[in-house]
């Protein structure tokens, strides 16, 4: 597999740190791995804008004058390449369309992950998405948001593994050994914290002007 990463982009902003969150990470019972984040408010940034990104990670974004991908600005050092099959009719992400997110927590190669995933709930309360291997879901994400007077209060939930007795005994000791580790999840709560916390850079502004093909930032 090639593992190299492109470089960062250019983008200028300090992303949010660890310690603005509250994080947990547990093992459950049958030995999947819980993490959760609450994450610092989101200011200026709406439900609506959330549930519209989540539909067009798709498209470009003029940087000081620079075209760049939006899921690469969402955070410019980590993310490599996302893409989608089944959109919806007007080419809008839709419950049952299939993300290929592949990314590199902190720039690590140790941290590498290419995955497709399905969403299997997009509205204006959050954003779900699962994978499945072996007839198990051995994978869920989801995103709760909640509108505020300024902003949207934020929540995650990520379970690696399955939890039942195929997950005990087979498949959660291979994920956990061969493609998400303990290290990946702490690495993964910290990406998680900086990409949500970059909303506040460019959404508020990509959103004003959903309908055209290239949208500008200065």
């Amino acid at each position: 597999m090639n593992r190299q990463l492109p470089l960062p982009l250019p983008i200028q902003w300090t992303m949010k740190p660890l310690a603005s969150a509250r994080t947990t990470f547990s093992v459950l019972p049958f030995g999947s791995f819980e993490l959760t984040i609450e994450h610092d408010l989101i200011r200026g940034v709406t439900p609506d804008m959330l549930l519209w990104w989540f539909r067009h990670i798709g498209g470009t974004i003029t940087y000081r004058g620079e075209t760049y991908s939006r899921y690469r600005v969402w955070h410019p050092l980590d993310h490599i390449h996302w893409s989608m099959t089944n959109p919806g009719p007007n080419g809008a992400a839709q419950v049952g369309s299939r993300f290929r997110i592949v990314e590199a927590f902190g720039r690590n190669a140790a941290c590498y992950v290419d995955s497709v995933e399905t969403v299997v709930k997009l509205d204006e309360e959050g954003i779900r998405l699962v994978r499945r291997e072996l007839g198990q879901e051995v994978f869920s994400l989801q995103h709760w948001f909640e509108a505020t007077p300024d902003g949207t209060l934020y929540r995650s939930r990520m379970q690696v593994g399955a939890e039942n007795l195929v997950g005990q005994y087979i498949l959660n000791p291979l994920l956990q050994r061969f493609l998400f580790t303990r290290d990946m999840g702490n690495a993964w709560l910290k990406h998680n914290i900086e990409e949500v916390g970059n909303f506040e850079q460019f959404l508020p502004e990509l959103y004003e002007q959903p309908h055209l093909p290239v949208s500008h930032i200065v």
